[in-house]
């Protein structure tokens, strides 16, 4: 067997390590108490392989099952192969108290109509599962994207803050209609608790708008716009979890580092300058290359780079976690996981082309790219 994913093993580190167990496909480690028994959902990889080698590690939890579309690493786990939408998922969840859903697709390059159908399809699907077999506890992870990121936010909002984001931003549409399914299943199903766990801006193996954000050559400000920056770090969001998992924290809550940096404090930290634009010339500019296919990010994910979003987390502090990481450790963290990429207008880039981007040439690139549509647009009507 292959060696566990890094992000594994630093997850095994956050407790002491447990003794191994069986590799057998079905046989799970001996239990070891009166913890609860933790299902989790896209558990063979990312936060769910990080959550699923965590939990089985911990003496607070009888026994943990893994269900995702494939085996993954932590063979102390008890697995289920299939898809969360498949309605044969009620008979996995049969013997769990706690469900961690964390199977959704929020890849940039996926088709946003097939990410949609995935990601509300199988939260439906566990949720009425998980009522069906007797599972008094859902615990869904969304994202403090779901608050919106508006001029006249407060800094920082504060946890129970009306969610006033749009559906304009990669997956968020998609969390919007997760959380509303959360608030609608303890009704439909009296006796189900679901918990809401909304992380900040997450680092650690992720892949989003905001983490390519810190893969350009410049760092875009819109004129006039005020960003401020509130990370979470993944091992800090697997404890939030666990927490959730053992019931010490219940309703809606965010999960992030302490505070926030000012976007000043990010460049100064990171050494990388800004590129300033006017807002019309970035936003047009970023609606128009996406929406020819150049870019996978819509224009409404450069809104959280504009304007305020961060959030208290009160509401762990008071059951009494503590994140483990600062902001400005996890910046740290993510300059070192990017050095090499890079990115423009939210567009991978191959060596060739970064190079011959060279370090001012986000904004000729982006103008570039616009100036290239709108010509091509006149030669259309001139047809």
């Amino acid at each position: 067997m292959s060696s566990p994913d890094p992000q594994v093993r630093a997850a095994r580190n956050l407790t002491d390590p447990a003794p191994e167990s069986t590799p057998e496909e079905k046989r799970p480690r001996s239990p070891r108490g009166r913890g609860p028994v933790v299902a989790v959902t896209g558990a063979a990889t990312g936060i769910g392989e990080l959550l699923t080698a965590h939990l089985a590690a911990s003496d607070a939890i009888k026994q943990v099952i893994a269900i995702d579309e494939r085996r993954g690493e932590v063979t102390e786990a008890t697995w289920h192969i299939l898809d969360v939408r498949d309605p044969a998922i009620a008979e996995k969840l049969r013997g769990a108290d706690v469900v961690v859903h964390l199977a959704l697709d929020l890849d940039l390059e996926t088709d946003p109509a097939a990410r949609t159908a995935y990601n509300v399809r199988g939260t439906q699907t566990v949720l009425t599962a998980a009522a069906a077999v007797g599972v008094h506890r859902v615990v869904l992870c969304t994202s403090a994207m779901v608050y919106g990121a508006l001029a006249d936010n407060d800094v920082p909002l504060s946890e129970d803050a009306e969610l006033r984001a749009t559906a304009e931003a990669t997956g968020v549409g998609d969390l919007l209609e997760i959380e509303r399914l959360g608030r609608r299943a303890p009704r439909a199903h009296p006796g189900l608790n679901v918990t809401v766990v909304r992380p900040t801006v997450l680092v650690g193996g992720t892949d989003t708008a905001l983490t390519r954000y810190f893969e350009s050559p410049r760092l875009l400000v819109v004129a006039g716009s005020r960003p401020t920056w509130q990370f979470c770090h993944v091992e800090d969001l697997v404890t939030a979890l666990e927490y959730a998992a053992l019931e010490k924290i219940d309703g809606e809550f965010a999960v992030g580092c302490d505070g926030w940096l000012e976007q000043e404090e990010v460049e100064e930290l990171s050494g990388v300058r800004r590129m300033e634009l006017p807002s019309t010339v970035a936003l047009g500019a970023a609606a128009r290359l996406h929406r020819i296919g150049l870019t996978p990010s819509p224009a409404g994910d450069l809104a959280y780079t504009m304007h305020p979003w961060v959030v208290s987390v009160s509401r762990l502090h008071d059951a009494g976690w503590r994140p483990k990481w600062t902001n400005e450790e996890v910046l740290g963290a993510l300059l070192e996981e990017v050095e090499g990429r890079h990115t423009l207008a939210g567009r991978r880039l191959g060596r060739k082309d970064a190079t011959a981007a060279g370090a001012a040439g986000a904004t000729v690139a982006l103008l570039g790219a616009a100036a290239v549509v709108r010509r091509a647009r006149k030669a259309r009507r001139r047809i």
